[in-house]
C-alpha cells in the first residue's frame, strides 16, 4: 500500500524557521500553511491535544515578540491588528502537529 506523500524543498523550510528565545521554532501560521489547513484548526488540534504540547514543545509568543516577529517579517503583516497571540513549535512540537493533524 503505498501512501501519497507530499516533498517539501528543505531550502522552503529552512526559510521558515525562526530563533525566538533562543530556540528553533516554526510560527503556527506558517506550520498551517504547510499542512495546508487554516490556522483555526491548528490551533483547535492542539486545544484538543493539549497535554500531548508541554513547553518544550510549544509556546505563545508575547506582545513584544509577535510585535517584533511583525516588524522583521513581512510576511507576518496580516498579525498586525491580530488579538490572538501566535504559538511556537519546536521541532518536537512540528513532529507531535503532524500526528494530530493526521
Amino acid at each position: 500500500m503505498q501512501e501519497n506523500v507530499i516533498r517539501i524543498p528543505g531550502e522552503s523550510i529552512e526559510r521558515i524557521i525562526l530563533l525566538i528565545r533562543g530556540q528553533k521554532i516554526i510560527i503556527d501560521a506558517d506550520l498551517a500553511t504547510l499542512y495546508d489547513v487554516p490556522t483555526k484548526v491548528l490551533h483547535q488540534a492542539v486545544k484538543r491535544n493539549a497535554k500531548r504540547f508541554p513547553a518544550d514543545f510549544m509556546f505563545q509568543l508575547t506582545s513584544q515578540e509577535k510585535n517584533e516577529l511583525v516588524t522583521i517579517c513581512d510576511r507576518f503583516q496580516n498579525l498586525k491588528h491580530s488579538s490572538v497571540l501566535p504559538r511556537a513549535f519546536t521541532e518536537q512540537g512540528v513532529a507531535m502537529l503532524s500526528t494530530v493533524l493526521s
